[in-house]
């Protein structure tokens, strides 16, 4: 008899972090919009009353399998950078908390076939939403040397990022690099040894955060969120990578991610959020033991002003 317990689809990062940062109004409306497991979303639904609303939203169809049975809950299946629309649709232009965990759930690094992950040989993918057009086998079959360098260099944080990138644009003129073993292949030569497993999960973040448009759908989310929050809202917003980190620092500092300070005659900055915490939230100790991938994650907190 097979004992063995099924991998969980996601085990989220700073869930009493995140309650506590957003704050929960018993009869408030909130948008987990990257529903993935569930995970969040269920501490919130705990503490909403039976005229609380919760809405979960993910651009992947897998996660709908996890859907809360509850009647204030609402699946929402739907790319987060097009937030305001869903919400219009559902006659909740102005919510009480947004959350946002950017990181990849266990289901997608577990799922070989879905090509995240350097731990399995798999078709080489990568799609949050598989009726997506672009994969990674196809980025790397058509984008230039120098753009890929790009990728690498600013998502991956590669510092030999122009050697990997011409050794794949090599190597594609030999092979179709379409699975994450011939992708390996390649890049393994030119990682240090002695940092490799961290090197190549960087190589494959890369691609990743390219193939998704994460970075400009961060961007739209963020300009989103203004215009959905009420006085008083909280936004919540879980980044693993720094570039991402710095959008989100600069967004609630000044109202932009570029960081351009608006300020008065006085001085004063004008910007839509206030932080609520000036530190980034890290895990501790017992979280990251617990669940190591946590470990990057960095939440930040703001809550929207009057207007």
């Amino acid at each position: 008899m097979n004992t063995s317990q099924p991998m969980p689809y996601h085990t989220p990062a700073l869930p009493e972090a995140v309650v506590a940062g957003l704050d929960i109004k018993p009869d408030g409306t909130y948008v987990d919009v990257t529903f993935g497991g569930g995970g969040h979303s269920r501490l919130i639904l705990e503490r909403l009353g039976p005229q609380g609303r919760l809405f979960g939203m993910d651009q992947d169809l897998d996660a709908r399998d996890n859907a809360l049975d509850d009647p204030r809950f609402i699946f929402v299946h739907g790319n987060f950078a097009y937030v305001a629309n869903f919400m219009r649709y559902y006659d909740a232009e102005h919510v009480d908390g947004l959350l946002a965990d950017l990181g990849v759930s266990f289901h997608h690094f577990d799922d070989a076939e879905r090509g995240f992950s350097f731990r399995a040989d798999g078709p080489l993918d990568m799609r949050m939403n598989r009726r997506a057009p672009l994969t990674a086998a196809a980025l790397l079959a058509t984008v230039t040397e120098e753009r890929l360098s790009d990728i690498l260099y600013l998502y991956g944080e590669l510092r030999q990022a122009r050697r990997i990138a011409a050794a794949i644009v090599r190597a594609r003129q030999q092979s179709p690099i379409d699975t994450t073993g011939r992708l390996l292949e390649i890049v393994r030569p030119l990682v240090k040894p002695a940092a490799e497993k961290k090197e190549l999960a960087q190589v494959f973040q890369a691609l990743r955060i390219e193939v998704n448009g994460e970075i400009d759908v961060l961007k739209r989310f963020l300009e989103a969120s203004v215009g959905l929050l009420k006085p008083g809202g909280r936004l919540c917003v879980i980044t693993y990578h720094s570039l991402e980190d710095r959008l989100v620092k600069n967004f609630i500092r000044t109202g932009n991610v570029d960081g351009k300070e608006d300020k008065d005659f006085y001085g004063r900055l004008h910007t839509p959020l206030r932080a609520v915490n000036n530190r980034v939230i890290t895990p501790d100790e017992a979280e990251v033991a617990a669940n190591p991938r946590a470990r990057s994650a960095k939440l930040r907190v703001a809550e929207r002003v009057e207007s």
